[in-house]
């Protein structure tokens, strides 16, 4: 029997997989623009959703910008990984406020955001001076690393097989709520979204 269950896991994992949605925070409705058309002047003020994996991200003073390979969202709202599709979308660059460390929002990891587009910021990409379109992002989503299947594949933490003692998103700490975080061994999703602010009592 045991030969069998590779089999029975990777068929769970497609099940769970079909059934997945787009994560709550990054529900919505979207203008359809790419970045190129964006560099050419297209789009200014729409709102967005766009992913892809980290190139740096660079806390400022005020703010903290991800610069992004871009890459097209799957069904779940999450970029395509580099073996599965190779198609890029050029890069662009999403800024939020506060603080925000790359060592956690780290060059390779998947990251989906939403927000405003605002024109495009000249960047050195070696010696060519490249347009990033910029987005102020409300939300800042970053995905758990892809676990590498022992038989060959990938399977997402996030709706595959093993969960912990905790379910649920862990809300991005002092930058937006405070909630769950994944149980066993597992990377924790981060996820930035508008705090909220408590209503004023007279």
């Amino acid at each position: 029997m045991s030969m069998f269950k590779p089999l029975i896991l990777a068929t769970a994992v497609a099940t769970l997989a079909a059934c997945a949605t787009v994560p709550q925070p990054l529900q919505g409705t979207y203008t359809d623009v790419s970045s190129v058309s964006v560099q050419q002047g297209a789009a200014a003020g729409a709102q967005v959703r766009w992913g892809g994996q980290i190139i740096k991200t660079e806390p400022g003073p005020q703010e903290t910008c991800f610069y992004v390979l871009s890459r097209p969202l799957d069904s779940q709202a999450r970029p395509h990984d580099s073996e599965s599709n190779s198609e890029t979308q050029g890069r662009f660059v999403a800024c939020r406020a506060g603080f925000y460390d790359p060592e956690v929002f780290a060059q390779g990891r998947d990251i989906t955001v939403t927000g405003t587009l605002h024109g495009t910021v000249s960047e050195k990409v070696g010696e060519y001076g490249y347009p990033y379109p910029r987005v102020e992002a409300n939300v800042v989503y970053l995905w758990p690393k892809r676990v590498v299947y022992p038989y060959g594949g990938y399977y997402d933490p996030f709706w595959g097989p093993g969960w912990g003692p905790y379910w649920g998103p862990y809300w991005g700490g002092p930058w937006g709520w405070g909630g769950y975080g994944w149980g066993g061994y597992y990377p924790t999703r981060v996820i930035v979204v508008p705090r909220r602010v408590p209503p004023a009592h007279g």
